[in-house]
């Protein structure tokens, strides 16, 4: 941590945006975890309301800048693309 006034301020941004971030990781695993849970127990309603849900966190952390543009799409994505695959079978 620096010495100086604008390096102890800098410290504190940082700890406040890493803990944000932090946060919003969390959120996204989570409802990525909800939505292969869904794919797993093949329960299709579930499923669908789970990939609504994460579609919109992660769309939110790449707006954000937590994740890349491109790295939130490509989750979704794929995500959708299993749960169609999962949805499909049936």
């Amino acid at each position: 941590m620096g010495k100086l006034k604008s390096g102890v301020k800098r410290h504190k941004q940082s700890l406040k945006r890493r803990a944000a971030n932090r946060h919003v990781r969390s959120t996204v695993k989570s409802a990525v975890k909800e939505v292969r849970a869904g794919i797993s127990g093949n329960d299709g309603e579930k499923c669908q309301e789970a990939l609504r849900n994460a579609a919109s966190v992660i769309a939110r952390a790449g707006s954000k800048g937590v994740l890349h543009k491109k790295t939130a799409s490509r989750k979704i994505a794929r995500l959708a693309k299993a749960v169609h695959k999962s949805t499909a079978k049936k």
